[in-house]
């Protein structure tokens, strides 16, 4: 049984996401087929050199968040939970918040970004929101 503290696991998590080839790769796999790609699918759309792709896809496998399958010649990469795809789902819905109300052309690209299955209505709701102001809470911080 692994005794780490679970802030410390959560830590690992998010090193092997941190990068924005690993994220696309992901955002690529949740909106595929049952939740995955095939490698060929991820070298088009992220334009990584086979063996910088595979080091990336090694990084999300040895951290649980996809496993593969192969069939001939084909490698077939899938999320290991549709959890996964939700916490992208957050993630993005996060960052659109807090780039609302900027003149940042972040916010136009992250616009433009395809929709990931599995967004729950509060998350795409409150994103939409966003898109003028930020949202007020309780307490009245902004």
């Amino acid at each position: 049984m692994d005794t780490q503290p679970l802030y410390a696991i959560k830590a690992e998590l998010f090193k092997a996401l941190a990068h924005p080839v690993r994220i696309r790769v992901l955002e690529e796999i949740a909106a595929g087929l049952d939740l995955s790609a095939p490698v060929s699918r991820l070298l088009d759309v992220t334009g990584a050199e086979p063996s910088a792709l595979s080091q990336h896809l090694a990084v999300l496998k040895r951290a649980g968040v996809v496993d593969s399958t192969r069939s001939g010649n084909a490698v077939l990469y899938r999320l290991t939970e549709p959890l996964v795809a939700d916490l992208l789902v957050v993630a993005r819905a996060f960052l659109l918040s807090r780039l609302a109300g900027s003149d940042d052309d972040r916010l136009a690209a992250a616009r433009r970004l395809p929709t990931l299955p599995g967004a729950s209505a509060r998350a795409v709701l409150e994103a939409a929101l966003a898109e003028t102001a930020p949202v007020a809470q309780e307490d009245g911080r902004a």
